[in-house]
């Protein structure tokens, strides 16, 4: 099993997960703590509005290692992320999807291809050659032909953003979320184009998912028009407005 000497900080934004939500929290603390000589999760509550900031505040006064953060509005999964990332304290910092359809354990894959290759960032895909999933043939038709769209415009020598399972260097992800603006749709791509922008080596891990929100899980043209938008946007700050140049990275 791969192992890292340091901390590792688990990153898991909740949005009305209130009937799982502490159980979670725990399964997640279990299957990192064997990854990592420290370990801690920062769970970030954002702008839920039934019982999910109480079950991550029960959860955090039975585990010390469990960290409480609370955004008073929803304001999306990117924002949530950014302000977790602000409270993560490890040496290492992972991004986890509360429902879990994706199991914190999997981070052992990504340890390995992040020591073996001397990555900075590695990106759970669906796309990998070695990846098991099952979801619906919908996604896959949205998730390639928006690798498509992102390999057009960013050269990102990565087949898929969106997954929610990602490991980085503390100290590559941390300037590069104060720079970042989108806070829901394409937050996954302005972070890995500025990761890419600042000489980071960006390498994919295979991941097994079992997508279980059949029902709550669809995509609204609404959904995919500003994706779509959001990361035009992107596009324009970066390669057209040159914003990024003026946004100095700095470790906070």
């Amino acid at each position: 099993m791969a192992y890292l000497q340091g901390k590792l900080s688990l990153v898991m934004p909740a949005y009305n997960e209130g009937q799982r939500i502490f159980d979670n929290l725990h399964t997640a603390l279990a299957q990192t703590e064997p990854l990592a000589q420290q370990v801690e999760l920062v769970a970030v509550n954002d702008g839920s509005s039934d019982e999910t900031w109480q079950e991550i505040c029960r959860a955090a006064a039975q585990d010390a290692r469990i960290v409480p953060v609370n955004c008073e509005q929803n304001e999306g999964k990117g924002n949530a992320l950014r302000v977790g990332t602000g409270a993560a304290s490890g040496d290492y910092i992972a991004f986890c999807d509360a429902d879990l359809d994706l199991a914190p354990a999997q981070l052992d894959r990504f340890i390995d291809i992040l020591q073996r290759e001397g990555a900075d960032a590695v990106i759970g895909s669906k796309l990998h050659p070695d990846s098991h999933v099952d979801y619906p043939w919908v996604r896959r038709v949205y998730s390639f032909g928006y690798y498509l769209l992102l390999r057009v415009l960013f050269h990102l020598d990565t087949r898929d953003t969106q997954t929610g399972l990602k490991l980085f260097r503390a100290q590559t992800i941390r300037p590069v979320m104060q720079r970042v603006l989108v806070k829901r749709y394409a937050f996954d791509i302005e972070v890995l184009a500025l990761i890419h922008k600042d000489g980071g080596k960006i390498a994919s891990a295979p991941i097994d998912l079992v997508f279980q929100r059949v029902a709550n899980g669809r995509i609204h043209w609404g959904d995919i028009f500003r994706m779509v938008w959001d990361t035009l946007a992107v596009f324009y700050r970066l390669k057209i407005l040159h914003y990024y140049d003026n946004v100095p990275a700095q470790t906070p």
